[in-house]
């Protein structure tokens, strides 16, 4: 039985970066879905899944509205969409920015920790807003795993100083050390 069902990463500034370690170290039969929360505008990066697939040999996808999650998938929100997790599948939305973002990590990672619970990971990455803080709580406060990279060493260190100060019991831990503890999570539930 999986204690955990969805990770969901939330980043901004030096993202490119950080998702390529990250997804890099992930195995390719990582069994849970992955959805990312990259900041992007519709203009701004238009091919990011393009390039981090080339970069991670992962395939990545920007899914339509209403997609299916699939186990073991990596999404992407599309540029200038908010992604939401919605009954098991992915919606989008073009709603309002949030803290000046569209796709806004709070709005994947309170939608996540709404439908999830307990069972979902979210991981702060590198950025330079709070975008993402009340997402981390929200899945700390429904009883979900907060992993924060160590802001001295990200590339933008405010996202992950916010996150760390709206959370009480979140991991930090440098990028490198996330996908295997990650791994060691699914390791542990199977």
């Amino acid at each position: 039985m999986m204690l955990f069902e969805l990770v969901a990463v939330g980043t901004s500034l030096g993202g490119l970066n950080a998702l390529t370690v990250l997804l890099s170290a992930l195995p390719a039969d990582f069994p849970l879905p992955v959805v990312l929360a990259p900041h992007r505008g519709k203009d701004r990066y238009p091919s990011l899944a393009n390039c981090l697939a080339e970069r991670t040999k992962r395939a990545i996808e920007e899914p339509d509205d209403k997609a299916p999650i699939i186990p073991g998938r990596v999404y992407m929100a599309p540029a200038d969409y908010h992604l939401l997790i919605d009954n098991n599948c992915l919606a989008l939305s073009t709603e309002a920015p949030v803290r000046h973002s569209r796709p806004s990590i709070d709005v994947l990672l309170q939608s996540a920790g709404e439908y999830y619970g307990n069972k979902v990971v979210a991981v702060i990455l590198t950025g330079s807003s709070d975008d993402g803080a009340l997402g981390a709580r929200t899945i700390e406060e429904r009883g979900g795993l907060v992993i924060i990279q160590d802001p001295q060493e990200a590339e933008a260190g405010a996202l992950p100083k916010c996150a760390l100060l709206a959370t009480k019991r979140a991991r930090v831990m440098p990028l490198s050390e996330i996908a295997p503890y990650l791994v060691s999570l699914c390791s542990m539930q199977t």
